[in-house]
């Protein structure tokens, strides 16, 4: 049998090839190829559901290999290959069915058995299989390498078929398990299953682009007076830019950052796919979306480590970055956040992974989020507030705003400062910001196929072009602002996400007006005018 499973590292992961010799000698079972005490346990597993599946277990003596052999093996997701080779190895070398003497089974089975076929899933004494982590991650890996067969529990079935050219059985027990591999009928592809294509109920369509069913619950109509924010919000989510607000306590900051999720349009399936593989592998997958169009909202809490963050650990495991992949990291109270955590930032924001190194292994993490940060203007929070006083002294408020340092606060685009109350304004609802941030995003998708943050300088270039006077009026400002070269770049971005959302093919000067007075904001002291520190 030419059964695979899947071994989990990082990103990539590792297919496993599990080979059977049976031989004469006292009955045993023998696992080699650096197995981890979970995998050698499914010896006594995998005999147990035999048997009680209704097979015989082979009266000899077993040698299982698990290659190659250099790699660590961890977890149980290896128990449904071990068995199925098991008893596949048995019905070949006596050629006879365990439970069918069939000439006509063991040419059908002998036939498929030289096809590669991916196997993952826990089993039970009684035979049940149980689900598994890193399922569509292994799928994935085995597509890359030619597999297009395998056989998972199927409560594990539907995040399976979500891989193109994968095709898929979903197996509740070791018998259902062993049957499909003589019969290649049960087994069905994306086509035939739940597609690539996978939206999540209630999805609602605005101007040609997908969104997230409506939640009144999270709905940004509750976000009273404070529209400039909001419409910080709407650019950001529109382009994808990076966002800073910072304002005393209450003043609403939080709660509009923690509604950002309500105006982002669903995932692409290209998108969703590397999304649903981190996932995936972290074992937060949910079976009511085994494809994640939703895009990804984490939220960690200041105490989060450098390792909590970035990822690490034996297996390399994802960290809050890479588990925000094509979505959202939000740090509310950043400046409470260790200095160490907040400069670690600046590598991921700018190229979109981080790497990791463990055990002389290395592993390379996508991590194109989208970066929201919530603080205080000082650390007693009054600071500038009217009818309140602050306690700290000019010194404190400027050790609090440097743990962010210049070249992190150069990478955010949007910087607002969100005021205790506002003058009274109407409320948006969630739905009418929708509407400016589809037809942004529909543009965006159709002319260079990425966000507008995403850039680089040379697309930049290309699709950013400015006539005489708006060129006059960026270099006036450029003067007077004294911004580095990173920050032109951010206005011009911003420039073209504002022009976008009007339908307008090229950047005016209400545009620039607009995206210089969202990246000029000085903050408290003036500490991040151009983020020179």
């Amino acid at each position: 049998m030419n059964i695979f499973s899947f071994s989990p590292f990082g990103y990539e992961g590792l297919l496993v090839a599990v080979e059977v010799d049976l031989r004469r000698g006292i009955p045993a079972v023998d696992i080699v190829g650096l197995a981890d005490g979970a995998v050698k346990e499914a010896r006594e597993r995998m005999r147990a559901a035999i048997r009680n599946s209704g097979f015989e277990f082979p009266m000899e003596r077993v040698l299982i290999s698990l290659a190659p052999a250099d790699l660590k093996k961890e977890g149980s997701g290896f128990d449904l290959a071990l068995a199925l080779s098991v008893l596949g190895e048995s019905y070949l070398k006596d050629g006879m069915d365990s439970k069918e003497n069939s000439s006509e089974t063991e040419l059908e089975i002998n036939s498929f058995g030289k096809e590669p076929i991916l196997v993952m899933g826990e089993l039970e004494l009684n035979g049940t299989i149980r689900p598994v982590k890193a399922v569509h991650a292994a799928a994935s890996t085995a597509a890359a390498a030619g597999i297009s067969r395998c056989i998972v529990s199927a409560a594990n079935a539907a995040e399976a078929r979500e891989v193109a050219g994968m095709k898929v059985f979903g197996a509740s027990n070791l018998a259902e398990a062993y049957e499909a591999l003589t019969k290649t009928e049960l087994f069905t592809s994306a086509k035939e299953g739940s597609g690539n294509a996978f939206v999540p109920d209630g999805s609602v369509e605005v101007n040609g682009v997908l969104f997230p069913s409506e939640d009144r619950a999270a709905d940004f109509v509750d976000i009273k007076n404070q529209a400039k924010l909001v419409r910080a919000l709407q650019i950001a989510a529109a382009g994808g830019h990076n966002v800073l607000a910072y304002g005393p306590p209450g003043c609403g900051k939080t709660l509009a950052m923690q509604r950002f999720s309500s105006i982002l349009p669903l995932l692409t399936v290209e998108e969703a796919q590397s999304t649903t593989r981190i996932h995936s592998l972290a074992g937060l997958l949910k079976p009511s979306e085994p494809l994640m169009r939703v895009a990804p909202f984490r939220m960690p809490h200041q105490t989060a480590s450098i390792e909590g963050i970035c990822g690490g650990g034996v297996n390399c495991r994802p960290g809050e970055i890479s588990l925000a992949h094509n979505g959202i990291l939000f740090l509310d109270e950043a400046a409470e956040f260790k200095t160490s955590v907040l400069q670690m930032l600046r590598v991921p924001v700018e190229n979109g992974f981080v790497t990791l190194s463990r055990a002389g292994r290395t592993t390379t993490y996508p991590a194109r989020f989208q970066l929201l940060m919530a603080t205080n203007p000082c650390p007693c929070g009054n600071y500038g507030t009217e009818g309140k006083i602050c306690l700290c002294s000019a010194k404190s408020v400027d050790m609090y705003w440097r743990k962010f340092s210049g070249p992190l606060l150069d990478r955010v685009d949007i910087r607002i400062n969100v005021e205790a109350a506002e003058k009274e304004s109407a409320s948006v609802s969630s739905a009418e910001l929708r509407k400016q941030i589809a037809d942004a995003v529909f543009i965006q998708r159709k002319r260079q196929g990425k966000k507008n943050s995403q850039l680089a300088p040379q697309e930049i270039l290309e699709y950013c072009p400015l006539e005489k006077d708006e060129r006059k009026f960026l270099e006036a400002s450029i003067l007077n602002n004294d911004f580095s070269q990173r920050a032109v770049s951010g206005i011009l971005k911003l420039s073209r996400t504002i022009a976008d959302m009007e339908k307008s093919d090229k950047i005016k000067t209400a545009h620039l007006s607009e995206a210089i007075s969202l990246r000029a904001n000085s903050g408290p002291l003036g500490l991040f005018g151009n983020a020179d520190i």
